[in-house]
C-alpha cells in the first residue's frame, strides 16, 4: 500500500487500482491499494518521461 498527499491539481497516473480520496484542509489524500507490479507515478514525473526523461 502506499499512500500520498497531493496539492490540489496534482495528479497520479496509475494502472488498475483501487483508489481512495480524502480531501482536508485544501489537499487530497489518495490511498492507493495496488499490486507491487503496477506502475504509480505522480503526474510530474509522468510529465518528465514524456519529455524524454532529461532536465
Amino acid at each position: 500500500m502506499l499512500i500520498l498527499t497531493r496539492k490540489s491539481g496534482e495528479s497520479v497516473r496509475i494502472g488498475e487500482a483501487m483508489v481512495q480520496i480524502k480531501i482536508t484542509s485544501g489537499r487530497a489524500k489518495l490511498i492507493i491499494d495496488a499490486p507491487k507490479d503496477v506502475l504509480i507515478l505522480r503526474g510530474e514525473l509522468d510529465e518528465h518521461e514524456e519529455k524524454g526523461g532529461k532536465q
